[in-house]
């Protein structure tokens, strides 16, 4: 996991998307804080577990809304 430190909450909170400006903020750096360790936890938390079917589980051509 990244390590949370200040000039990189203190960067993520200068630069804010306009979406989340817009949101508005009373405390900018606690919501970069918050931004920035849901999006570690998404790109550095647990690896999903893979989904296994079998073949009886699988959509048949028929069943297609094509």
């Amino acid at each position: 996991m990244i390590v949370m430190n200040d000039d990189r909450i203190t960067e993520r909170a200068e630069d804010l998307l306009p979406e989340e400006r817009a949101a508005g903020s009373a405390d900018p750096e606690a919501q970069a804080q918050a931004i920035l360790e849901e999006s570690d936890e998404r790109e550095y938390g647990e690896a999903p577990v893979p989904e296994h079917r079998t073949s009886d589980q699988t959509v048949s051509p028929d069943d297609t809304t094509r």
